[in-house]
């Protein structure tokens, strides 16, 4: 049996902070690879339905370094030409790292390309039970701190979605689950609960300069052209 010698993914590093770091790869440059990635993948997901028509994808897998190469943390496709702006296709944390926060950097990088893109940008469905819990989340993390760095007047989802790339139907969805979105006079109004803002600044206090974030300085990234 032979011995894999590869320390890294193929493609292109993309980013890399500390240990972490994401590498794209391409489903049509590096076939096989992008194909094992998937039946991998659907030992843990059981929708999963794609395992070898990879080509029309990217892939964009984070690692973990030590001192004997790159361990797979978790990864995420995305259609090259997405018609409907799908920012990803298919989501998965490996086991050994979930509950960590490496979850929420695999999407908050996914929104990151879409703010590089200047495109909005929402997860193909349908989710798993896990990652629809995940992306709740997420989008309830990102809607607060808006909120809590926002000084206007009126607040306007559609100015919300331009700043966080993420499409308008998630944020009212997001807003109605948090009772933040009132119907008045013909139109919706965003409500600003400082209790629940006040409590997601208390979390993030203490929960400190954690190393399971995304910096955009990070990234050296252009999209790509007629892939």
């Amino acid at each position: 049996m032979a011995k894999c010698v590869w320390k890294h993914p193929p493609g292109d590093e993309v980013y890399r902070k500390g240990a972490i770091s994401v590498f794209e790869v391409d489903g049509k440059k590096n076939k096989i690879y992008c194909q094992n990635l998937c039946l991998l993948a659907k030992l843990f997901l059981d929708h999963k339905t794609l395992y070898y028509d990879v080509e029309p994808f990217l892939f964009y897998v984070m690692t973990e370094a030590d001192n004997t190469g790159c361990h797979l943390v978790g990864y995420f496709s995305k259609e090259k030409n997405s018609f409907l702006n799908y920012n990803v296709s298919c989501i998965l944390t490996m086991p050994q790292y979930m509950r960590q926060g490496f979850g929420k950097m695999l999407i908050d990088f996914s929104y990151l390309l879409s703010k590089v893109e200047e495109k909005v940008g929402s997860p193909e469905r349908p989710l798993s039970d896990l990652g629809l819990i995940s992306y709740r989340s997420y989008w309830k993390e990102v809607l607060l701190r808006y909120m809590y760095n926002f000084q206007g007047k009126e607040i306007s989802i559609k100015e919300i979605s331009q700043e966080t790339a993420v499409n308008p139907v998630d944020i009212v969805s997001t807003l109605q689950s948090l009772q933040m979105l009132k119907y008045w006079k013909g139109k919706h109004l965003v409500l600003k609960r400082q209790d629940l803002i006040d409590e997601w600044k208390a979390k993030e206090i203490k929960r400190g300069n954690s190393n399971k974030t995304i910096d955009p300085s990070s990234l050296k990234w252009t999209p790509p052209k007629g892939t």
